[in-house]
């Protein structure tokens, strides 16, 4: 009897807690909902006829990490090719509004994005994730739909039958050719795919926190734990206490936590890994000011990953934008067994970092610094990632690949004119 009541007692806590979490998010939405409206109506109306590229984003504000990076490649892009951000939900609409810098439609019925349509001139939607809702736009057939992804990665989330229901792909370069080639059966990679490198990367800029001085600054930024075993990438909790606490320890680094937005979303207790990792920081802030250690919750990366002297990141995009700065790395080897990990391309030469070795992280860290060779090897990958990553030739590519495609959708529009279709 005790033992039935006791569970009985638990599960009303849970239905509680879940009933609060359910208030709040209405609260939040209504709250949300109401400045958007404000913010709207204290704006000019959208030109009409103005623009050319739209970028569909379906997501709640836990994702606008996605659409984050594209901000400043966008915001050139716009330029000469005027883009607007098509939003479904309130939230994400009013921190796009307030954040990105790029003009923003709130479209949260199906019909208002049928009306937005028929008053601009789009020819191409971008889609920066695999969201189902992708599908309520990608009904239109008068515009191409373009997988533009949120990073280069070698997760199979990168090798998905669903880049067929795209157009097109913007990709890194030859290492996604490779590996769609490999994991697709029938699908035309030099046909439906442009290789543009990583356009963030003419953008990174911002200025640390800090006063660079003698002290190795390390860049850990873990994934989150993911939704099924096949994605269990995330070190938080197996690699990353240990790693952190072995670092503030030697009074010689400093550290620059950031960790996923969506850490503890599915397993609590890789949740509270993460909390103790924030609190480890903070109190060796307390105790030693001029450390400096950072929780980084900024928005955008950029000095992130060009000014730390190692980045350690697990299996996740993050291992490739580092990448593409060709400065030291290790990967934290998964200790899943069912996290599937593609050793075809660079994760078959990387510098893993296992969770037994995070103890004495330090001095992993410290040999890739000083290990020439494996410079070099980056280097070497990163083209192959990449291409070219000299200044401005990943921007030169992707508007090089969003030229040809609206001059393609001016063609077509043509032909529907003339009635050759």
């Amino acid at each position: 009897m005790p033992d039935r009541i006791r569970l009985e007692a638990m599960q009303i806590a849970n239905d509680l807690r879940r009933a609060r979490k359910l208030v709040q998010r209405v609260l939040r939405g209504r709250r949300s909902l109401a400045e958007l409206k404000q913010a709207l109506e204290a704006r000019p109306p959208l030109p009409t006829g103005h623009y050319e590229v739209g970028v569909y984003f379906a997501d709640g504000p836990v994702n606008l990490y996605q659409m984050r990076q594209w901000y400043a490649p966008l915001r050139e892009l716009s330029k000469t090719h005027p883009v607007l951000v098509l939003t479904r939900g309130a939230s994400a609409a009013l921190a796009l509004m307030r954040e990105s810098g790029l003009d923003v439609a709130y479209t949260r019925r199906i019909g208002e994005i049928e009306e937005l349509l028929a008053e601009q001139r789009l020819g191409i939607m971008l889609y920066v994730n695999q969201n189902a809702r992708n599908f309520q736009m990608m009904r239109y057939g008068t515009l191409w739909h373009v997988f533009v992804s949120h990073g280069e990665s070698d997760k199979i989330y990168m090798a998905s039958n669903q880049n067929k229901a795209y157009d097109y792909s913007f990709i890194g370069g030859d290492a996604a050719r490779e590996r769609l080639t490999r994991a697709l059966w029938d699908y035309d990679v030099d046909r439906r795919t442009f290789a543009i490198g990583r356009p963030q990367n003419d953008h990174l800029q911002g200025e640390p926190p800090f006063a660079p001085d003698d002290r190795t600054v390390v860049f850990y930024a873990p994934t989150w734990e993911g939704d099924r075993p096949s994605m269990s990438y995330g070190s938080v909790a197996s690699h990353g206490e240990a790693l952190v606490r072995r670092l503030l320890e030697t009074g010689r680094h400093r550290v620059v936590y950031r960790p996923h937005p969506r850490s503890g979303v599915s397993d609590p207790e890789y949740g509270a890994a993460n909390e103790r990792i924030i609190a480890m920081i903070a109190e060796a802030n307390r105790k030693d000011p001029a450390a400096n250690h950072v929780f980084d919750q900024s928005p955008s990366i950029d000095w992130q990953l060009s000014l730390p002297d190692v980045a350690v990141c697990d299996v996740s995009a993050m291992v490739y934008d580092r990448l593409a700065t060709g400065k030291p790395l290790m990967v934290t080897r998964p200790v899943a067994e069912e996290a599937e990990v593609d050793e075809i391309g660079y994760l078959g030469v990387c510098e893993w970092l296992y969770a037994d070795d995070a103890l004495r992280g330090d001095e992993a860290l410290e040999r890739v610094i000083g290990d020439e060779a494996a410079r070099e090897r980056l280097g070497t990958w990163s083209r192959h990632y990449f291409g070219d990553t000299s200044p401005g030739a990943p921007t030169a590519r992707f508007h090089e690949a969003v030229e040809t495609l609206l001059a393609r959708a001016e063609e077509w529009r043509s032909r529907e004119a003339a009635g050759t279709l």
